[in-house]
Protein backbone atom coordinates (compact mmCIF):
# COMPACT_ATOMS: atom_id res chain seq x y z
CA UNK A 1 0.00 0.00 0.00
CA UNK A 2 1.52 3.45 -0.23
CA UNK A 3 1.88 6.21 1.73
CA UNK A 4 -0.41 8.66 2.09
CA UNK A 5 1.05 12.57 2.50
CA UNK A 6 -1.66 14.15 4.44
CA UNK A 7 -1.49 17.81 6.40
CA UNK A 8 -4.20 17.81 9.12
CA UNK A 9 -4.51 21.75 9.93
CA UNK A 10 -5.51 21.17 13.43
CA UNK A 11 -5.19 17.88 14.66
CA UNK A 12 -5.36 18.43 18.60
CA UNK A 13 -9.23 18.67 18.33
CA UNK A 14 -12.24 16.11 19.45
CA UNK A 15 -12.14 14.86 16.38
CA UNK A 16 -9.08 15.89 14.61
CA UNK A 17 -7.00 14.02 17.15
CA UNK A 18 -8.78 10.79 16.75
CA UNK A 19 -8.12 11.23 13.01
CA UNK A 20 -4.68 11.59 13.35
CA UNK A 21 -4.35 8.74 15.27
CA UNK A 22 -6.04 6.59 12.81
CA UNK A 23 -3.83 7.65 10.12
CA UNK A 24 -0.83 7.03 11.91
CA UNK A 25 -2.12 3.69 12.45
CA UNK A 26 -2.51 3.33 8.77
CA UNK A 27 1.19 4.37 8.24
CA UNK A 28 0.60 7.74 6.85
CA UNK A 29 3.12 10.42 6.70
CA UNK A 30 1.36 12.57 9.00
CA UNK A 31 1.63 16.29 9.32
CA UNK A 32 0.00 18.15 11.85
CA UNK A 33 0.01 22.42 11.25
CA UNK A 34 -1.47 24.86 14.09
CA UNK A 35 -0.18 27.25 16.69
CA UNK A 36 0.93 24.23 19.10
CA UNK A 37 -0.66 24.72 22.22
CA UNK A 38 -1.90 20.83 21.71
CA UNK A 39 -5.29 20.52 23.38
CA UNK A 40 -4.49 16.43 23.27
CA UNK A 41 -0.87 14.91 22.89
CA UNK A 42 0.51 13.67 18.99
CA UNK A 43 1.23 9.75 18.48
CA UNK A 44 4.68 9.38 17.51
CA UNK A 45 6.13 10.04 14.33
CA UNK A 46 3.88 13.08 13.29
CA UNK A 47 5.61 16.04 12.22
CA UNK A 48 4.20 19.50 13.92
CA UNK A 49 4.86 22.32 12.46
CA UNK A 50 3.87 25.15 14.61
CA UNK A 51 2.13 28.47 13.13
CA UNK A 52 -1.02 30.97 13.11
CA UNK A 53 -3.14 29.23 10.99
CA UNK A 54 -4.90 32.69 10.12
CA UNK A 55 -1.34 34.27 8.85
CA UNK A 56 -0.49 33.06 5.23
CA UNK A 57 2.54 34.32 5.07
CA UNK A 58 3.66 31.86 8.35
CA UNK A 59 1.93 29.20 6.36
CA UNK A 60 2.82 29.48 3.38
CA UNK A 61 6.58 29.68 4.84
CA UNK A 62 6.20 26.91 7.97
CA UNK A 63 4.49 24.34 4.40
CA UNK A 64 7.30 25.95 1.80
CA UNK A 65 6.44 24.21 -1.17
CA UNK A 66 5.52 20.94 0.01
CA UNK A 67 2.92 18.73 -1.55
CA UNK A 68 0.55 16.52 -0.32
CA UNK A 69 -1.81 13.60 -1.05
CA UNK A 70 -4.64 15.04 1.05
CA UNK A 71 -4.94 18.58 2.82
CA UNK A 72 -7.72 18.15 5.88
CA UNK A 73 -8.85 21.60 7.36
CA UNK A 74 -10.24 21.44 10.36
CA UNK A 75 -9.83 25.26 11.48
CA UNK A 76 -11.43 26.81 8.72
CA UNK A 77 -15.13 28.64 10.17
CA UNK A 78 -15.93 31.04 6.80
CA UNK A 79 -15.23 31.54 4.00
CA UNK A 80 -12.30 33.95 4.08
CA UNK A 81 -10.65 31.11 5.61
CA UNK A 82 -11.13 28.83 3.21
CA UNK A 83 -9.97 31.21 0.18
CA UNK A 84 -6.55 31.49 2.19
CA UNK A 85 -6.52 27.33 2.03
CA UNK A 86 -7.57 27.28 -1.47
CA UNK A 87 -4.62 30.32 -2.74
CA UNK A 88 -2.34 28.40 -0.76
CA UNK A 89 -2.70 24.68 -1.86
CA UNK A 90 -3.92 25.38 -5.49
CA UNK A 91 -1.66 23.03 -6.90
CA UNK A 92 -0.19 21.30 -4.07
CA UNK A 93 -2.48 18.26 -3.15
CA UNK A 94 -4.55 15.62 -4.36
CA UNK A 95 -7.61 16.64 -2.40
CA UNK A 96 -8.52 19.63 -0.10
CA UNK A 97 -10.74 17.79 2.63
CA UNK A 98 -12.79 20.91 4.38
CA UNK A 99 -15.03 19.75 7.89
CA UNK A 100 -18.32 21.39 7.22
CA UNK A 101 -21.39 20.40 9.53
CA UNK A 102 -24.40 18.68 9.67
CA UNK A 103 -26.07 21.64 11.65
CA UNK A 104 -25.93 23.24 7.56
CA UNK A 105 -28.67 21.16 6.83
CA UNK A 106 -32.21 22.42 6.77
CA UNK A 107 -33.62 23.46 10.31
CA UNK A 108 -36.30 22.00 10.96
CA UNK A 109 -35.52 18.68 8.56
CA UNK A 110 -38.60 18.29 6.31
CA UNK A 111 -38.07 14.52 6.39
CA UNK A 112 -35.46 11.87 8.10
CA UNK A 113 -33.27 10.34 7.86
CA UNK A 114 -31.51 13.35 6.71
CA UNK A 115 -29.38 12.79 3.48
CA UNK A 116 -26.96 14.32 1.48
CA UNK A 117 -29.63 15.76 -0.41
CA UNK A 118 -30.78 17.45 2.07
CA UNK A 119 -30.99 21.01 1.62
CA UNK A 120 -28.37 23.19 3.42
CA UNK A 121 -29.90 25.74 5.13
CA UNK A 122 -30.22 26.97 8.99
CA UNK A 123 -31.61 30.47 9.17
CA UNK A 124 -31.06 30.07 13.28
CA UNK A 125 -27.34 29.94 13.41
CA UNK A 126 -24.69 31.72 11.92
CA UNK A 127 -22.08 29.11 12.34
CA UNK A 128 -24.10 26.84 10.29
CA UNK A 129 -24.32 29.70 7.48
CA UNK A 130 -20.81 30.04 7.66
CA UNK A 131 -20.46 26.57 6.82
CA UNK A 132 -22.01 26.55 4.10
CA UNK A 133 -20.65 30.15 2.46
CA UNK A 134 -17.35 28.37 2.91
CA UNK A 135 -18.69 25.04 1.10
CA UNK A 136 -20.39 27.30 -1.81
CA UNK A 137 -17.17 28.68 -2.31
CA UNK A 138 -15.29 25.00 -2.44
CA UNK A 139 -17.55 24.22 -4.89
CA UNK A 140 -16.95 27.24 -7.21
CA UNK A 141 -13.09 26.38 -7.14
CA UNK A 142 -13.61 22.91 -7.78
CA UNK A 143 -15.86 23.80 -11.01
CA UNK A 144 -14.08 26.62 -12.46
CA UNK A 145 -10.47 25.71 -10.75
CA UNK A 146 -10.37 22.02 -10.73
CA UNK A 147 -9.37 22.39 -6.60
CA UNK A 148 -9.97 18.69 -5.12
CA UNK A 149 -12.53 19.00 -3.12
CA UNK A 150 -14.04 16.84 -0.56
CA UNK A 151 -16.65 18.14 1.85
CA UNK A 152 -17.42 16.56 5.59
CA UNK A 153 -20.37 17.27 7.52
CA UNK A 154 -20.05 15.56 11.07
CA UNK A 155 -22.71 15.91 13.62
CA UNK A 156 -21.84 15.95 17.09
CA UNK A 157 -18.94 13.69 17.70
CA UNK A 158 -17.36 13.53 20.90
CA UNK A 159 -15.03 11.77 22.60
CA UNK A 160 -13.66 11.30 26.36
CA UNK A 161 -13.25 14.73 26.73
CA UNK A 162 -16.22 16.44 25.41
CA UNK A 163 -19.30 16.56 27.08
CA UNK A 164 -22.26 16.78 25.34
CA UNK A 165 -24.90 18.40 27.31
CA UNK A 166 -25.84 22.25 27.43
CA UNK A 167 -23.96 22.35 30.52
CA UNK A 168 -20.85 19.64 30.19
CA UNK A 169 -19.41 19.27 33.38
CA UNK A 170 -21.76 21.64 35.21
CA UNK A 171 -24.58 19.20 34.84
CA UNK A 172 -22.47 16.49 35.86
CA UNK A 173 -21.76 18.31 39.40
CA UNK A 174 -25.54 19.36 39.15
CA UNK A 175 -26.41 15.84 39.29
CA UNK A 176 -24.05 15.08 41.83
CA UNK A 177 -25.36 17.65 44.33
CA UNK A 178 -28.66 16.48 43.95
CA UNK A 179 -29.56 19.87 42.06
CA UNK A 180 -31.64 19.81 39.09
CA UNK A 181 -30.41 19.15 35.84
CA UNK A 182 -32.19 21.30 32.82
CA UNK A 183 -32.77 19.27 29.76
CA UNK A 184 -34.16 20.83 26.54
CA UNK A 185 -37.95 20.17 25.62
CA UNK A 186 -38.92 17.07 26.61
CA UNK A 187 -36.59 14.75 26.33
CA UNK A 188 -37.71 12.52 23.66
CA UNK A 189 -36.18 14.13 20.55
CA UNK A 190 -33.78 11.80 19.02
CA UNK A 191 -30.02 12.85 18.69
CA UNK A 192 -27.24 11.03 16.66
CA UNK A 193 -23.98 11.34 18.97
CA UNK A 194 -20.84 9.44 16.73
CA UNK A 195 -17.79 8.53 18.80
CA UNK A 196 -14.39 10.28 17.99
CA UNK A 197 -12.66 7.12 17.28
CA UNK A 198 -15.77 5.61 15.06
CA UNK A 199 -15.66 9.20 12.58
CA UNK A 200 -12.12 8.69 12.52
CA UNK A 201 -12.49 5.18 10.50
CA UNK A 202 -15.04 6.86 8.01
CA UNK A 203 -12.86 9.58 7.27
CA UNK A 204 -9.72 8.58 7.00
CA UNK A 205 -11.01 6.30 4.34
CA UNK A 206 -11.92 8.96 2.26
CA UNK A 207 -8.26 10.40 2.46
CA UNK A 208 -6.64 10.32 -1.00
CA UNK A 209 -9.25 8.21 -2.50
CA UNK A 210 -10.15 9.10 -6.00
CA UNK A 211 -13.65 8.06 -5.47
CA UNK A 212 -14.87 11.21 -3.05
CA UNK A 213 -13.10 14.20 -4.87
CA UNK A 214 -15.43 16.26 -5.66
CA UNK A 215 -18.55 14.65 -3.50
CA UNK A 216 -19.81 15.95 0.37
CA UNK A 217 -20.80 13.11 2.78
CA UNK A 218 -22.40 12.97 5.70
CA UNK A 219 -20.30 10.97 8.88
CA UNK A 220 -21.72 10.23 11.87
CA UNK A 221 -22.82 7.15 13.37
CA UNK A 222 -26.29 5.39 13.41
CA UNK A 223 -26.90 5.56 17.38
CA UNK A 224 -29.72 8.22 18.12
CA UNK A 225 -30.57 8.00 21.51
CA UNK A 226 -32.92 10.40 22.67
CA UNK A 227 -32.11 13.53 25.19
CA UNK A 228 -33.18 11.83 28.44
CA UNK A 229 -31.16 8.58 27.48
CA UNK A 230 -28.40 10.33 27.24
CA UNK A 231 -28.51 12.57 30.16
CA UNK A 232 -29.33 8.96 32.00
CA UNK A 233 -26.43 7.37 30.52
CA UNK A 234 -24.49 10.75 32.18
CA UNK A 235 -26.05 9.79 35.27
CA UNK A 236 -25.80 6.52 35.86
CA UNK A 237 -21.89 6.57 35.19
CA UNK A 238 -21.69 9.76 37.78
CA UNK A 239 -23.40 7.32 40.54
CA UNK A 240 -26.64 9.48 40.57
CA UNK A 241 -29.22 7.06 41.04
CA UNK A 242 -32.26 9.62 41.32
CA UNK A 243 -31.47 12.62 39.28
CA UNK A 244 -33.39 15.59 39.12
CA UNK A 245 -34.11 16.53 35.95
CA UNK A 246 -36.46 19.35 34.01
CA UNK A 247 -37.62 19.72 31.23
CA UNK A 248 -37.95 23.23 29.54
CA UNK A 249 -38.77 24.58 26.53
CA UNK A 250 -35.81 25.31 23.97
CA UNK A 251 -37.41 28.99 23.60
CA UNK A 252 -37.80 29.52 27.07
CA UNK A 253 -33.79 28.67 27.33
CA UNK A 254 -33.22 31.12 24.51
CA UNK A 255 -35.15 34.10 26.48
CA UNK A 256 -33.10 33.12 29.51
CA UNK A 257 -29.94 32.83 27.96
CA UNK A 258 -29.54 33.83 24.12
CA UNK A 259 -26.54 32.60 23.58
CA UNK A 260 -28.05 29.33 23.67
CA UNK A 261 -30.91 29.40 20.78
CA UNK A 262 -28.79 29.16 17.86
CA UNK A 263 -27.56 25.64 19.39
CA UNK A 264 -30.57 24.42 20.29
CA UNK A 265 -33.19 26.09 18.11
CA UNK A 266 -30.56 25.81 15.11
CA UNK A 267 -29.78 21.98 15.62
CA UNK A 268 -30.71 20.42 18.80
CA UNK A 269 -34.27 20.69 19.28
CA UNK A 270 -35.16 18.57 16.60
CA UNK A 271 -34.73 14.70 15.90
CA UNK A 272 -32.07 14.44 13.75
CA UNK A 273 -30.52 10.81 12.08
CA UNK A 274 -28.66 10.43 9.22
CA UNK A 275 -28.29 8.07 6.42
CA UNK A 276 -24.87 7.30 6.08
CA UNK A 277 -24.86 4.70 2.68
CA UNK A 278 -23.03 6.73 1.20
CA UNK A 279 -20.24 6.75 2.93
CA UNK A 280 -20.08 3.44 4.03
CA UNK A 281 -20.12 2.27 -0.15
CA UNK A 282 -16.58 3.80 -0.25
CA UNK A 283 -15.94 2.89 3.52
CA UNK A 284 -17.04 -0.53 4.30
CA UNK A 285 -15.96 -1.08 7.26
CA UNK A 286 -17.29 2.22 9.23
CA UNK A 287 -19.77 1.51 11.54
CA UNK A 288 -20.92 2.24 15.27
CA UNK A 289 -18.76 0.83 17.41
CA UNK A 290 -18.93 3.24 20.72
CA UNK A 291 -22.91 3.33 21.51
CA UNK A 292 -23.15 6.64 24.18
CA UNK A 293 -24.00 4.44 27.17
CA UNK A 294 -20.27 3.34 26.83
CA UNK A 295 -19.41 7.08 25.97
CA UNK A 296 -21.03 8.33 29.14
CA UNK A 297 -18.58 6.04 31.07
CA UNK A 298 -15.37 6.79 29.68
CA UNK A 299 -16.10 10.42 29.91
CA UNK A 300 -16.77 10.37 34.18
CA UNK A 301 -13.72 8.02 34.22
CA UNK A 302 -11.99 10.77 32.22
CA UNK A 303 -13.18 13.46 34.75
CA UNK A 304 -12.58 11.47 37.19
CA UNK A 305 -9.11 11.08 36.98
CA UNK A 306 -8.61 14.30 36.00
CA UNK A 307 -10.24 16.61 38.93
CA UNK A 308 -8.51 20.12 37.28
CA UNK A 309 -10.47 19.93 33.73
CA UNK A 310 -14.30 19.46 36.74
CA UNK A 311 -14.37 23.19 36.21
CA UNK A 312 -17.94 24.41 36.49
CA UNK A 313 -19.08 27.63 35.14
CA UNK A 314 -20.83 29.67 38.05
CA UNK A 315 -22.20 31.95 35.44
CA UNK A 316 -24.45 28.93 33.82
CA UNK A 317 -25.13 27.39 37.52
CA UNK A 318 -26.84 30.28 37.90
CA UNK A 319 -28.63 30.31 34.91
CA UNK A 320 -29.73 26.56 35.44
CA UNK A 321 -30.58 27.53 39.06
CA UNK A 322 -33.23 30.55 37.63
CA UNK A 323 -34.41 28.24 34.44
CA UNK A 324 -35.39 25.51 36.95
CA UNK A 325 -36.64 27.82 39.18
CA UNK A 326 -38.97 29.76 36.53
CA UNK A 327 -39.83 26.01 34.56
CA UNK A 328 -41.49 24.83 38.12
CA UNK A 329 -43.12 28.14 39.13
CA UNK A 330 -44.63 27.54 35.69
CA UNK A 331 -45.73 24.08 35.19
Amino acid sequence: MTTKRVLYIGGTGTISAACVRRSVEAGDDVTVLNRGSARRPLPDGVREIVADVRDAVAVREATRDAEYDAVAEFLAFTPEHVQQDVDLFQGRTGQYVFISSASAYEKPPRSLPVTESTPLRNPFWQYSRDKIACEDLLVSAHRERGLPITIIRPSHTYDERMIPTIGGWTDIARMRAGKPVVIHGDGTSLWTLTHADDFAVAFTGLLANPAAVGDAFTITGSHAPTWNRIYGWLADAAGVAEPDFVHVASDTIAAFAPELGPTLIGDKAHSVTFDTAKVTALVPEFRTTITFDEGARRILAHYDAHPDAQRIDEGRDALFDRIAAFARSAG
